[in-house]
């Protein structure tokens, strides 16, 4: 096996998924792996590597599996080593764009959550403090 090839398992520890999600991941065709060894171990390489942050960095924002399909062809064709009429160049860095677009939105989205809930334990906080911290239980 060269060096330039990892199994499943280095895979998952690097990008903090789990065995089951790459190998779900590999079923869906997002992300199947460069080669098998011998054995017929999944073999990737840091490429994958890449492809498999990008959909983590998509999941908790919202996006489909679809979407990162998507995604993931247009930045594969845009990455290609054959140069693209201009049009069809355009074309992929607009449907990139509207990714950037809706991952920011999202993004703010979430920032407004966060806020919000950081508020809520706040609140709480000041709650337990001004009571001390104990319930206060009626005398019988």
């Amino acid at each position: 096996m060269s060096g330039e090839h990892m199994q499943i398992g280095e895979v998952a520890a690097r990008t903090e998924l789990s065995l089951r999600t790459i190998r779900h991941y590999e079923e869906t065709g997002l992300v199947p792996p460069s080669a098998r060894s011998q054995g017929g171990f999944r073999l990737y390489t840091e490429s994958d590597v890449a492809r498999l942050m990008v959909i983590r960095r998509m999941k908790p924002l919202g996006f489909t599996l679809d979407q990162m399909g998507d995604l993931l062809d247009a930045t594969d064709r845009l990455d290609s080593a054959e140069p693209l009429p201009a049009p069809e160049r355009d074309a992929l860095l607009e449907r990139v764009r509207g990714y950037e677009r809706e991952a920011a939105e999202q993004v703010e989205r979430l920032r407004v959550q966060l806020s919000r809930a950081e508020e809520f334990a706040r609140t709480l906080r000041e709650r337990l403090d001004r009571d001390g911290g104990q319930r206060q239980v009626p005398a019988p």
